[in-house]
C-alpha cells in the first residue's frame, strides 16, 4: 500500500514529549502498510522545544516542522498543519501523549471503510479533579445551547481527515478558528471511536478555565448567531413584562397613593442597566469580529521550516 499519513503536531513548550511521541507514532507505523510523515507546528515556545524537533529533522527525512513568529494559539498552530500537510489523510494530536497514537489503527481501518471524518470522543477520566471534569461539561453544554450544530461531550482535536476535506480547511480564511466546530460543519461521512486518556506525559496543561471560557465564546460566535436572536428575545421578554406594571401606576395616580419604593426601583434600573450592557457585549463581540475579519491578516507567520518552498 502507497498511501500517504500525515501526523500534524502542535507543539508549544513540549520539549520533553517530542521526542517520546515520535517514538511511539514510529513503532505504530512499523506495524501497518502505510508511509508516514510527521509535522511539527512550534507555536512560539520558550523552551527548547525548537531545538528538539529541529535535531529530529536533520535525522529524519519524513520529519518536518514548522515555527512560528511567536505563539498564535493552538488552533492556527493546527490550521497550518493542515495547511502543509501532504498526505491521503491527515491525523491531528496533541504533543502531551494524552492522544494515544495507538488509535492510528482503528482511525485508518474506518478511512478505508470510507469515512471522511474519523473524529475521537475522551470518555471521562474519574481520575482527573472534579474542576476539570466539570468545566468540560459545561464547555460542551454551552456551546451546544447556543450553537447551530451539536458537538459530542469529549470531542477534541485528536481526529482523522481525508485530503477532500483538508482541502476544503485550506480554503477557510476566518480570523478567529473554532476547529472542532468546523469539521461537524462540513458535514461528510464522520464516525466517532471512543478512547480512555492517557496521563499527560511531562510538563502542564495549557488550557486553563479562562481558556476554556475564550474558546466557548470563540466556537459560539465562530459557528452560530443565536446569541444575538437570545439577546434580542430578552429585550422583547422584558418590554412585555414592564407593560405589567402600568395598570399599578394607573391605579396609584387616581386614587392619589404615592408610588414608594425606591430600593426596589433602584435595583431594577441596575438590573436593566447591566443586562443592557451584556446585550451591547454580544454586539459588540460579533462587531469586533467583523472588525478583525476585515483586515485581512493570516492566522499565523512563520518565521522558519524545513519544508521546501515556504520561505
Amino acid at each position: 500500500m502507497n498511501k500517504l499519513v500525515s501526523i500534524v503536531i502542535p507543539a508549544h513548550n513540549e520539549e520533553e514529549n517530542i521526542i517520546v511521541i515520535v517514538d511511539r507514532i514510529e513503532k505504530v507505523f512499523d506495524t501497518l502498510p502505510y508511509r508516514f510523515e510527521i509535522l511539527v507546528v512550534d507555536d512560539g515556545g520558550t523552551d527548547k522545544t525548537l531545538e528538539v524537533i529541529e535535531n529530529l529533522a536533520k535525522a529524519k527525512d519524513n520529519f518536518f516542522y514548522v515555527e512560528f513568529s511567536r505563539n498564535f494559539g493552538h488552533q492556527p498552530a493546527l490550521k497550518a498543519g493542515l495547511d502543509y500537510a501532504n498526505g491521503d489523510c491527515v491525523i491531528s494530536l496533541d504533543a502531551d501523549l494524552q492522544h494515544p497514537p495507538e488509535l492510528f489503527r482503528q482511525m485508518l481501518e474506518k478511512w478505508e471503510e470510507g469515512y471522511d471524518i474519523v473524529y475521537t470522543r475522551r470518555k471521562e477520566d474519574k481520575k482527573l479533579p472534579f474542576k476539570k471534569r466539570k468545566t468540560s461539561y459545561y464547555f460542551y453544554r454551552l456551546l451546544n445551547s447556543l450553537s447551530d450544530i451539536e458537538i459530542e461531550q469529549g470531542t477534541a482535536d485528536f481526529r482523522l481527515l481525508d485530503k477532500k476535506a483538508v482541502k476544503i480547511f485550506r480554503d477557510f480564511k476566518e480570523n478567529d478558528l473554532f476547529i472542532r466546530g468546523l469539521v461537524k460543519w462540513l458535514g461528510f461521512r464522520q464516525c466517532p471511536i471512543d478512547y480512555i486518556p492517557e496521563a499527560r506525559f511531562a510538563g502542564a496543561s495549557k488550557y486553563s478555565v479562562s481558556k476554556m471560557r475564550k474558546l466557548a465564546i470563540q466556537g459560539v460566535t465562530s459557528l452560530s448567531t443565536k446569541p444575538l436572536h437570545t439577546a434580542a428575545y430578552l429585550g422583547f421578554f422584558f418590554s412585555m413584562m414592564s407593560l405589567l406594571y402600568i395598570p399599578y401606576v394607573v391605579y396609584a395616580f387616581y386614587v392619589g397613593k404615592q408610588v414608594n419604593g425606591w430600593a426596589s426601583l433602584i435595583m431594577t434600573v441596575a438590573f436593566f442597566g447591566g443586562l443592557q450592557l451584556i446585550i451591547l457585549g454580544i454586539i459588540g463581540i460579533y462587531i469586533g469580529k467583523m472588525f478583525m475579519q476585515t483586515k485581512n491578516r493570516p492566522n499565523y507567520i512563520i518565521r522558519s521550516t524545513n519544508i521546501e518552498g515556504i520561505l
